[in-house]
């Protein structure tokens, strides 16, 4: 594997660039006209241009990438996360070209992307899964029937969505009647299928997710856990590892668990198995990612361990580096995700970096952008992942509070003042905390 393709863009274009360099590999970026003068175009090996601004006129243009692909005869193309990284027909298309594709295989891709069709499995393989419906909804009498019987408040949810799209909180019987439509509209529009189901909704939970890997031998291991429950609209903020939550005897029961869901689907390459846990412990399957997480550092420093290299070894035939009981974990890591967004009401917050200053000496900072950079209204506007290691949580979460005091940015506003109240809370740096934290203390 000599040259590999990177269908992505910003900090995750640099991070994989940056093993491809250690591993002597070539890179292959692709960029759109918003992104010619980006940090991630110039570290690759080559870039073309791949269309306008717009996602759907670059990087989901994906007969655009097959060409460029095609043309500098890469081995490999690596989707990083977002965009095309857990799209089944652009994994095929990859490798029925002769193209090696850095990920799992198409079919456990379409299969984990069903949310019904995933329950379905996960239940067939003995693991929990939340109380709720493993099939479609045909009608709103049907869900309000099931929902009285499962009791309020429950989860609205699309079989195709992710990333937190299509997924209604219903309180009563009156938010289900209302939602039920609108919901299934915006499922078919973002994921071309209507298809919708409910789970029971458990107030006070955790987010506990475990990162799996494995090879074409059959090997799975697990690369432990995170904890992800500080989210605002179901997207992560903040994740943590160890969880400082969870008692050694439910998180080894959890990674059993987490490998037994992997191994039910032949699970290849990195994924994550995402897990809702409740006050007493108990845990439920909730989905797979079928690809490498914005939050992998977190596992990268707990284990000194490269996941994008673990990556390209699998999916050039080798197997994984090392056993289950080679693996450990050591110290405490937390990460930050830095947006250009307005505190307040978050929302995105598009323009010019005119100052950025931060002290990168002992922390890990993984950031698309450099001083004098535009922040674009077309594409996710994190600004840098900022990931912080101590022996202790303690010693985490002081590096994290010294860092955000004296970091600047200027230009566009961001969410470091949120990151400063979180680390001020009292239950936060006691790590009691649950999915709900923020929409209590800061969400209007």
């Amino acid at each position: 594997m000599q040259k590999i393709l990177i269908a992505n863009r910003g900090e995750i274009a640099l991070r994989i660039i940056k093993t491809c360099q250690r591993m002597g590999i070539e890179t292959i970026a692709i960029y759109s006209e918003a992104d010619q003068d980006m940090p991630f175009v110039k570290a690759a090996t080559k870039a073309f241009y791949v269309g306008e601004s717009h996602v759907s006129k670059s990087y989901l243009r994906i007969d655009k990438i097959m060409e460029i692909a095609k043309n500098e005869k890469v081995d490999a193309i690596h989707p990083g996360y977002g965009f095309l990284s857990e799209n089944a027909a652009f994994a095929q298309q990859v490798r029925a070209a002769g193209i090696d594709f850095i990920g799992p295989e198409p079919k456990t891709i379409q299969l984990m992307g069903d949310k019904i069709a995933s329950r379905q499995a996960m239940e067939k393989a003995g693991v929990p899964v939340v109380p709720g419906s493993s099939v479609g909804i045909k009608n709103v009498e049907e869900a309000s029937s099931l929902a009285e019987t499962l009791g309020y408040p429950i989860m609205l949810k699309a079989s195709g969505g992710g990333g937190g799209i299509g997924m209604v909180l219903c309180e009563n019987e009156q938010a289900l009647v209302k939602s039920y439509e609108s919901t299934k509209k915006r499922a078919m529009t973002y994921f071309g299928s209507d298809e919708v189901f409910i789970e029971k909704y458990i107030t006070e939970s955790r987010h506990i997710e475990v990162q799996v890997f494995g090879d074409t031998y059959g090997n799975i291991v697990h690369l432990f856990e995170r904890d992800c429950s500080i989210q605002r609209r179901h997207q992560k903020v903040i994740e943590e590892s160890p969880s400082p939550f969870l008692s050694d005897q439910v998180r080894q029961k959890m990674f059993e668990t987490a490998i037994t869901a992997a191994r039910a689907v032949q699970y290849t390459n990195a994924g994550t198995i995402e897990f809702i846990v409740d006050p007493k412990g108990n845990f439920y399957f909730l989905e797979m990612n079928t690809r490498l997480q914005v939050e992998h550092p977190v596992t990268e420093m707990i284990t000194g361990l490269d996941l994008v290299e673990w990556q390209i070894l699998v999916a050039r035939g080798e197997k994984l580096p090392f056993k289950q009981d080679e693996i450990s974990s050591e110290g405490h890591a937390v990460e930050f995700r830095l947006y250009a967004e307005d505190p307040v009401r978050f929302l995105p917050s598009p323009g010019k970096i005119s100052i950025l200053k931060w002290n990168v000496e002992g922390n890990r900072i993984d950031s698309g952008y450099v001083e004098g950079g535009t922040v674009t209204p077309f594409y996710d506007p994190l600004i840098a992942k900022c990931i912080f290691f101590g022996e202790t949580r303690q010693e985490a979460l002081a590096a994290a509070n010294g860092f955000f005091k004296d970091v600047e940015i200027e230009g566009i506003k961001t969410n470091v003042p949120l990151f400063l109240n979180i680390l001020a809370s009292d239950s936060f740096q006691k790590g009691e905390y649950t999915t709900q934290f923020l929409n209590t203390n800061y969400v209007n």
